[in-house]
C-alpha cells in the first residue's frame, strides 16, 4: 500500500496568527489568499490551511472541549476502503470514523491501539480541497518529521509500519525511538516515559512535535530573531520557570534530527533540521 504523510493539524488559541507565523517562517502558502473561498473557510469552520508542497497543515480555532498544540496527523493512501479492511481485520478495537465533508482533508479518523487519532483519505476523495488539492511543489523550508510519544513504542511503530506499508530507517541499537517513512516524510515513534519530564512540567503520550528542514539552520535562526523582533505577534512562548524551560527544550533537542529547537506563538515546539 502506498501511504503519504501528508497532513498535520493544530488546534490554535489565535489560528489567523498561527498560520502567519508559519508562512512567514517557513514558506508554507495558502491556496488562494485573501480569496472568497478561503474567508468563507475561516468564518465557518475557523481554521486556515497552508502547505510546504507536499504536507499540508490544517491549524484549527479552538473551541470548547479541546486542548490547544499539536493534534493529530494525516496519511493519504492510495486505496482508502483497502486501508479499512486492514484495520479492521487486524485491530477489531480500532474504530474508523466518517468524517464531516467540511475538513479539507481527512475523510475518515481513525486511531491506534493507544488512543492517538489520525485522519485517513485518498487523493479524490470529494471533500478534498483547498492546498490538499493542489500538485506539488518544492521549496527550501520544509516540515520532515513528526514525533510521537506512546506507552508502548515497539506495538505502535508495528501498527503504523504494517497496516501502512511505511519504511522502518535503521538507527542505532541504542535508539529507543522507532523512524517510519514514506520516503520524504518521517513519523517518529518514542517511548513516553514520565520520568522523561523530572524538573518539569508533565506533558501526556501524543504528538510531541513538528520537524522542519530548512536550507541553513544559522541562516534560519537569524531570520527567525529578526522576524520576532520585527512583530511581537510571532514571538515564541517562554516558560516562565528557565528550569523547566531548559527541561523541556532538552527533550525535544533529543530528537536525533535537531539542530536547534524553537516552538511558534501558540507553544507548538518545533526542531530545526538542515
Amino acid at each position: 500500500m502506498q501511504t503519504k504523510i501528508q497532513h498535520a493539524a493544530i488546534v490554535s488559541e489565535n489560528f489567523v496568527r498561527e498560520a502567519r507565523f508559519f508562512e512567514a517562517a517557513f514558506g508554507m502558502k495558502r491556496s488562494k489568499p485573501g480569496s472568497e473561498e478561503e474567508q468563507k473557510a475561516i468564518r465557518t469552520n475557523y481554521a486556515v490551511s497552508v502547505s510546504d508542497g507536499y504536507v499540508g497543515m490544517t491549524i484549527i480555532g479552538r473551541k470548547p472541549g479541546y486542548v490547544p498544540g499539536l493534534h493529530h496527523f494525516g496519511l493519504d493512501v492510495d486505496d482508502v476502503d483497502a486501508a479499512i479492511k486492514r484495520i479492521k481485520k487486524a485491530y477489531p478495537e480500532v474504530a474508523v470514523l466518517k468524517r464531516p465533508s467540511n475538513r479539507p482533508f481527512a475523510t475518515f479518523g481513525a486511531h491506534d491501539p493507544e488512543g492517538n487519532y489520525f485522519d485517513l483519505t485518498q487523493e479524490g476523495m470529494s471533500n478534498r480541497r483547498d492546498v490538499y488539492v493542489e500538485s506539488q511543489r518544492e521549496q527550501p523550508r520544509r516540515m520532515h518529521h513528526i514525533k510521537l510519544r506512546v506507552m508502548n513504542a515497539p506495538a505502535m511503530a508495528a501498527f503504523y509500519r504494517d497496516l501502512f506499508d511505511l519504511k522502518e530507517e535503521d538507527k542505532a541499537l541504542e535508539d529507543p525511538n522507532f523512524y517510519l517513512t514514506d520516503g520524504r516524510m518521517t513519523l517518529i515513534i518514542a517511548p513516553w516515559k514520565m520520568s522523561d519530564f523530572e524538573g518539569a512540567g508533565i506533558d501526556r503520550p501524543g504528538p510531541e512535535h513538528l520537524g522542519f528542514k530548512v536550507e541553513s539552520v544559522e541562516a534560519f535562526k537569524k531570520e527567525l530573531a529578526a522576524l520576532r523582533e520585527n512583530d511581537p505577534e510571532m514571538r515564541e512562548r517562554i516558560i516562565a520557570e528557565p528550569s523547566e524551560g531548559e527541561r523541556r527544550t532538552a527533550l525535544i533537542a533529543s530528537c536525533r534530527y535537531c539542530k536547534h529547537v524553537t516552538s511558534s506563538p501558540d507553544g507548538v515546539f518545533v526542531d530545526i533540521c538542515g
